[in-house]
């Protein structure tokens, strides 16, 4: 059995995203699960960019506006994609 990698813990979330890039513009999609260090978007077929690709994103069912944060995708599935958010 494989051991799992992660640096962070995932704890299950939906909320309301904007996804930004400067070639789509911005869709919203809901997020699957975050930690500290990235998080899972169900987009569907809505993205269709490699591993590696830069977008911005922000929380969208906040009481007040949320910070736009950078993050790659650092993985590929059927449902979504998985972005690690960059350190700043």
């Amino acid at each position: 059995m494989e051991k799992d990698k992660r640096r962070y813990v995932r704890t299950e979330f939906s909320s309301e995203v904007k996804l930004m890039h400067s070639e789509m513009g911005s869709i919203q999609v809901r997020t699957r699960d975050i930690s500290e260090g990235g998080v899972y978007l169900l987009t569907g077929d809505k993205v269709n960019y490699p591993v590696g690709t830069e977008f911005t994103l922000q929380a969208m069912d906040m009481a007040e506006e949320a910070p736009v944060v950078r993050a790659v995708i650092v993985r590929l599935e059927p449902d979504g994609i998985a972005l690690q958010f960059f350190e700043d």
